[in-house]
């Protein structure tokens, strides 16, 4: 019976994902194209996309206590309701020509963005042992909705009104506005509320000192920021490197499919093999796509790299949250989750600043920055493999404490 619920649930949240989860490939494809028009400065024109990522890392926290007070529906609806007033800053924004709001509607759009990354943990509430790493798999394949949803909205919307891309952010707030009754049909009970005196779980610090937390949330957070540096710069460097716009286009998408495709399987990858092999597998493809990029600048590198890229994510991500929910006590699920968020969203947020600065400051040349920023995945990949490694090294008692 649990499994025929978390079944129910997970396909509310396949649609949430794909319907709810389309602004957030229409925010990324517009707004530094938005920003660079409002901007004093063109140097600043992708900050609205990192004010988005910081407004994810600030809001994850009190999302998640939120959830843990009065349910899952009720923070999803919350993140919605954000996302349509962070998109409806964002328009008045544009119509005014104001880049002050128009940043300011990017950070409130970041609270929907985080209460999104909140799904694939919503998926395993009510899975089964056995259902959890498929339940949390299949809602990221959702993913591919948004994938195709959004880009698409942009085509119909971005001109639809004299001031460029203000079609786009009103389709937002409509999104918003209608995926939010999605919720109503999740079957997700309710956490009860600790009774006094009774055992509420470990606290942040004792959360963090436990092995398999630790290094879960690290391989999360390397998996998420180190996509997002690479991703982040790939078109400067396609562009630059002699390609046109289109075929910038065309390596993202080929990146995005790469992200997603695979959540159909890794779930049961998972199942049968475990997370930390496929954390490790992950990570291992990760590196691949480093040296795949480093190898030359040609077509076919940027396409190899950013396709290794994607499914890299995928399998260290999709890995490293199926290990911290299988270590997680439900009276501190809200606790773990909203402190899992702020540290990988906070990694993300270091990555979206240094990427910009590692393309167009480490060298005279566009070649030569996007060796820097490949070249700067090797630590982290090395911390993330290292902490596997130390996990694998300790007897199956020392992970429980």
């Amino acid at each position: 019976m649990s499994d025929a619920i978390a079944k129910r649930n997970v396909a509310v949240l396949v649609a949430a994902q794909g319907i709810l989860g389309a602004q957030m490939p229409m925010i990324f494809t517009i707004a530094g194209l938005a920003g660079q028009s409002l901007a004093p400065n063109p140097c600043w024109a992708t900050l609205p996309i990192t004010m988005t990522v910081v407004g994810s890392m600030l809001t994850a926290t009190p999302i998640s206590a939120f959830m843990q007070r009065f349910g899952r529906a009720a923070g999803f609806a919350l993140g919605a309701v954000g996302g349509a007033i962070g998109a409806a800053i964002g328009a008045w924004g544009l119509y005014s020509g104001s880049f002050v709001l128009f940043c300011l509607g990017a950070l409130l759009t970041g609270s929907y963005m985080s209460a999104q990354g909140f799904y694939r943990f919503a998926a395993a509430d009510t899975a089964s042992e056995e259902f959890r790493a498929k339940a949390i798999s299949w809602v990221m394949a959702g993913g591919l909705l948004s994938a195709v949803i959004g880009p698409q909205l942009v085509k119909l919307t971005a001109d639809a009104y004299v001031v460029p891309f203000l079609g786009s952010y009103l389709a937002v707030i409509v999104l918003n506005l209608l995926g939010m009754g999605l919720f109503a049909g999740l079957r997700i009970p309710r956490p009860r509320p600790p009774a006094p005196g009774s055992d509420i779980g470990r606290s942040r610090g004792a959360l963090l000192r436990n092995p398999v937390i630790a290094v879960a949330m690290i391989c999360a957070t390397v998996s998420y920021a180190l996509m997002n540096l690479v991703m982040t710069s790939s078109p400067l460097a396609v562009v630059g490197c002699g390609f046109d716009k289109s075929n910038a286009a065309d390596v993202v998408t080929a990146h995005v499919l790469a992200m997603y495709i695979p959540s159909f399987f890794t779930g049961h990858l998972i199942a049968r093999f475990g997370a930390e092999k496929i954390i490790a597998l992950g990570l291992a493809i990760l590196a691949c796509a480093g040296a795949v990029a480093m190898s030359g600048v040609q077509l076919e590198n940027f396409f190899g790299a950013l396709i290794l890229l994607g499914i890299g994510w995928n399998f260290g991500f999709i890995g490293a949250t199926t290990m911290l929910t299988a270590a997680q006590r439900p009276e501190e699920r809200g606790r773990l989750q909203g402190l899992n968020d702020f540290v990988v969203f906070g990694g993300v947020t270091l990555a979206s600043l240094s990427s910009g600065g590692l393309m167009n400051c480490s060298g005279g040349s566009v070649e030569v920055g996007w060796q820097f920023v490949n070249m700067a995945m090797v630590p982290f990949l090395v911390l993330a493999g290292g902490a596997l490694i130390w996990l694998w090294l300790r007897p199956q008692e020392f992970r429980t404490r």
